[in-house]
């Protein structure tokens, strides 16, 4: 094995630093690690958090001022939707509820207001660059890893809250990166595992996926994120991320698109399982990519050393343009100077801490049958727990338990899932009523038995679903959350206990 490369004293030569410059790295650890630090100073001019790095927001912002004593610019990445996916309050659940939450309102000077406030947390942080929104269009209800993460099925539903989103998070001088381009909504293949394919027509393409990227575009995104699909009507042979069909004639010269292109992370299984994660890291760049993010696994300096070599010997064998890799760290450090200058915006905006749930509770859809009476006692919450998609992770908590047990004192709660799942729920709860919590009930027929199995036997038992809500309304009451964020387990908690 080749060892990396070592630097002259004078330091990296400018062939070195654009290969670093590319990188948008993870790191361990709630403190900036020695050689995060040190890699700053040699070129490095991203890095990105994640939930581990997080545990309280006074802790990011002494870790981001800790890596800005090294570099000013530097532009500090995280995968914040909010709702389902959140770093920020990754042990709480977020304050925020997600897209399809907000398309459910389908009020864009609401979506503006969410966007707006986490930009200000963002910004409070030393955060100043958030791989957000998802401007997906939900076309496949059983889609494994969008769901909810997307504003809805309708393209000009999506197309305009995501501009929204866009303009209220940049309003605060955090940067925005519109993704999964050219549209992941339609894949029945989570990507973190192997490559999807979204086997539709050109004009599908162009007129149901594409319009929400324009509408970013429109709004001024800085960044768009490329997504690892497959997508034979544009490039029969290589993924989003790999296409310079996509990435380069499509979204740069059809769509005229100038910011910053970020691939999604590079160590998800459809890439690195398919082309390696050093040569796909080149094939990237290589297409039009300027910036590549890695390290939602752990993510150490060998890693980055070795993807850093991988770049300089793919332009000194004449795979890799030096002037293509150029352009890619200059389009970085450009990102980098208008965060820099856009800093002062956060300290304007002024604080909106309400919104979130105030944005929660206007999202829910009440369905109450004509046996519904009120909640008026402790309950039991039977939650059905599916398994976890790697964009959520499972280190955040959900459901409605918490705040039942706040508002109905001796309400008891336990998480159920499998094959015996409902009849084991309703011998836990005994006699006392039952509240089932499901999330993409339609996904999963063990949950759905489950249901017919505490409904049969309870009819009265209320049913809150905190995922996509496919299956028609059931239960004396049924609560739609459209997402399984805190506010949003806050909000149908209030709608259970008022009856």
């Amino acid at each position: 094995m080749t060892p990396p490369m070592t630097t002259l004293a004078t330091g990296p030569d400018t062939l070195t630093r654009d290969a670093l410059a590319v990188l948008q790295p993870g790191f361990d650890g709630t403190t900036a690690p020695d050689w995060v630090r040190r890699r700053l100073g040699e070129g490095l001019a991203s890095v990105a958090l994640f939930g581990r790095n997080v545990v309280t927001e006074d802790q990011v912002a002494a870790l981001t001022a800790q890596l800005r004593a090294e570099r000013d610019d530097l532009l500090v990445a995280i995968d914040e939707e909010s709702g389902d996916v959140t770093r920020l309050d990754v042990r709480t659940g977020s304050s925020f509820p997600g897209n399809h939450a907000l398309g459910a309102v389908d009020d864009p000077a609401l979506t503006r207001a969410v966007s707006r406030e986490l930009g200000r947390r963002l910004a409070a942080c030393g955060v100043n660059f958030d791989w957000a929104p998802s401007a997906d269009v939900n076309a496949n209800p059983d889609n494994p890893v969008i769901g909810v993460r997307s504003f809805g099925a309708s393209t000009d539903l999506v197309a305009r809250h995501t501009a929204a989103w866009v303009e209220g998070l940049q309003s605060t001088g955090v940067a925005a990166c519109t993704k999964h381009f050219p549209g992941h909504g339609d894949t029945n293949v989570d990507s973190h595992h192997a490559v999807p394919r979204i086997d539709v027509d050109a004009d599908t393409l162009y007129t149901r996926e594409l319009p929400p990227f324009r509408a970013a575009i429109a709004a001024g995104t800085r960044a768009i994120m490329s997504a690892h699909i497959l997508v034979p009507a544009l490039d029969p042979d290589r993924p989003g991320t790999l296409s310079r069909r996509i990435l380069t004639e499509l979204l740069r010269g059809e769509l005229g698109y100038q910011g910053l292109i970020v691939t999604d992370g590079m160590e998800m299984r459809a890439i690195s399982g398919t082309y390696g994660l050093e040569h796909g890291v080149v094939l990237a760049i290589a297409a039009g990519a300027d910036a590549i993010c890695v390290g939602g696994g752990l993510c150490d300096e060998g890693t980055v050393l070795r993807l850093r070599d991988a770049l300089v010997a793919a332009v000194r064998s004449g795979e890799l343009p030096e002037e293509r890799l150029a352009d890619a760290a200059a389009r970085v450090r450009d990102l980098a100077r208008w965060t820099a200058r856009a800093r002062s915006g956060a300290a304007d905006t002024e604080a909106n801490p309400q919104i979130g749930l105030v944005a929660a509770r206007r999202a829910l859809t009440v369905t109450r049958a004509g046996t519904a009476t009120p909640v008026t006692a402790p309950v039991y919450v039977a939650q059905f727990e599916p398994a976890r998609n790697i964009a959520v992770g499972d280190q955040t908590p959900w459901g409605v338990a918490a705040e039942l047990e706040r508002l109905l004192p001796g309400t008891a709660s336990a998480s159920f899932t499998g094959d015996d799942a409902g009849s084991a729920a309703l011998a836990a709860a005994g006699g006392r009523r039952i509240v089932a919590v499901v999330r993409d009930e339609h996904r999963h027929g063990w949950m759905r038995s489950a249901l017919d199995t505490l409904l049969a036997a309870r009819p009265d038992t209320v049913v809150v679903e905190m995922g996509l809500p496919q299956a028609a309304p059931r239960g004396a009451l049924h609560i739609a959350t459209y997402g399984a964020a805190r506010v949003c387990g806050v909000a149908a908690a209030e709608a259970v206990a008022a009856g």
